[in-house]
């Protein structure tokens, strides 16, 4: 992991009135592109937003303010990361490609000159970074993340960092639509159990494909979480919870009975502590909310 300054010189282009940033345009997202040499790449995940009114939408939404450290993964060219130096106190991004690490400050520099002492990014995978590879813990989570690790990435970073108390992410919408489901609906499953583990989870709006460059062939929705201390923050308390979640659903037609008598070690034994959680052996997972899962792991 490597944190990324570049120094750089007076701003290319004439500054807006007063110190709010300028936004990219499909135009400047090009032409970014065109000047280092990228080409957006599905292995990355990378779909780059070239719409203002978007990241706007996005910044409003997340509800973040001046006394905020965002952490955004992912930051690409920059479109994100520079509407919410409008409204944060300081960001940090993630950024796996070298490449655009190594851009991304001249960018701020240049379309936020009042702000690029705010701005830090991290040369590092989200999916290995630690809490002593920031400069600054995070209180807030607001990014596009990378479709193909969306998830991992999300439980992740919100395990590492319990100080952040609200995420705003953009997903694929159906994505969104799991994380945000409620126990019972159709597509409530792990992810949906171990977000609302860290908080409140809903649907924030939805995001069409025509303001990517290039332009993804599926939809996109905006997920927010807002914390709560509902939960132990503890590691080892919480991966013991999300073992009883991963075996509720790895056979989720099954009773629970029998869908966790290898984590138990027997049907017998997992009629057991279902019992002393207070739940029916015979309920399937999906019926189960989060709080069920927190007691069952408690009868180990």
């Amino acid at each position: 992991m490597a944190l990324v300054h570049v120094q750089v010189g007076p701003a290319l282009i004439d500054d807006p009135p007063g110190d709010a940033p300028r936004l990219l345009g499909p135009a400047q997202i090009r032409e970014l592109a065109a000047e280092v040499g990228v080409r957006p790449t599905k292995t990355l995940g990378q779909n780059f937003v070239h719409d203002a009114n978007t990241v706007r939408r996005i910044v409003a939404a997340s509800g973040i303010g001046a006394d905020d450290v965002v952490l955004e993964v992912g930051p690409g060219l920059g479109s994100l990361t520079l509407a919410l130096l409008g409204t944060a106190g300081r960001v940090v991004a993630i950024e796996i490609d070298p490449v655009l690490a190594q851009r991304i400050p001249q960018t701020v520099a240049e379309y936020a000159p009042a702000r690029s002492s705010n701005f830090d990014v991290v040369l590092a995978d989200a999916l290995q970074v630690t809490r002593d590879d920031l400069p600054v813990v995070p209180t807030a989570l607001v990014a596009n993340l990378p479709y193909n690790v969306s998830v991992p990435v999300l439980l992740h970073l919100l395990g590492l960092f319990p100080e952040i108390t609200t995420a705003l992410v953009m997903v694929q919408a159906e994505v969104a639509d799991r994380l945000a489901a409620p126990p019972g609906s159709r597509t409530y499953g792990v992810p949906s159990v171990k977000a609302r583990y860290h908080g409140r989870v809903s649907r924030a709006g939805a995001v069409g494909r025509n303001v990517f460059w290039p332009e993804p062939k599926v939809e996109s929705g905006l997920v927010r979480i807002e914390r709560t201390d509902d939960h132990p923050t503890d590691p080892e308390f919480r991966q013991a919870v999300f073992a009883v979640i991963d075996a509720a659903f790895a056979q989720r037609r099954k009773t629970m009975r029998s869908a966790l008598a290898g984590w138990a070690g027997s049907p017998a034994e997992a009629e057991r502590r279902l019992r002393a959680a207070g739940i029916d052996p015979g309920i399937r997972g999906e019926k189960l909310d989060v709080d069920d899962f927190v007691r069952l792991a408690r009868t180990v």
